[in-house]
Order: structure tokens, then C-alpha cells, then sequence
């Protein structure tokens, strides 16, 4: 399932596009992730899902919530919040 702006919980994100940051990205690479950035969070939340196969709404507004309250401030690039995210999906599915 593809995670939609209108399906997001936090209603304060920042919806501009960054110069280092586009909406054609294909996968996550070292460009600046911004948690607070709409777009970013999107790409994440839509790239991982890919990533692992099958993704439902729920998982999907729960991976907002882990970047949201959950990611640490060392996570500063697109590659490092994969990572950190396939990190806790792996501790909480197995």
C-alpha cells in the first residue's frame, strides 16, 4: 500500500522541496534526511515498505510514528533512517 500526504498523522510538516532533495528519488542514499520535511518522511516510509515486500496502512503510520519520536539525532542521512528503520523492523518482527 502507497502512503499518501492526507494519510499522515502529523499535520505539521514542512512540504517544501529542498535543493538536495527531489520527488524522483529512487532509493535512499546520503542527501540530509529532515524528519520534519513531509516529502522525506513519505519517500522513507513508501521506499521501506518496498524494501520489505508487503507494507499495510498500519505499519505504515507506525513508521511515521517511530521517525517522528523515535529516530536518533545521529541518523542525519536518507541511508542512515533505512538502516535505522530496517534495524527496529528486524528486532520487532522476529
Amino acid at each position: 500500500m502507497v502512503i499518501l500526504r492526507e494519510h499522515l498523522r502529523k499535520s505539521d510538516y514542512d512540504w517544501e522541496i529542498g535543493l538536495n532533495h527531489s520527488l524522483q528519488n529512487n532509493e535512499p542514499d546520503r542527501r540530509i534526511f529532515n524528519r520534519f520535511n513531509g516529502n522525506q518522511v513519505l519517500f522513507m516510509i513508501n521506499y521501506f515498505g518496498t524494501s520489505v515486500g508487503k507494507m499495510t496502512f498500519t505499519e505504515g503510520l507506525q513508521i511515521e510514528e517511530l521517525i517522528s519520536t523515535q529516530l536518533p539525532k545521529e541518523a542525519k542521512s536518507e541511508l542512515s533512517v533505512f538502516n535505522w528503520l530496517r534495524g527496529v523492523y528486524l528486532y520487532f518482527n522476529n
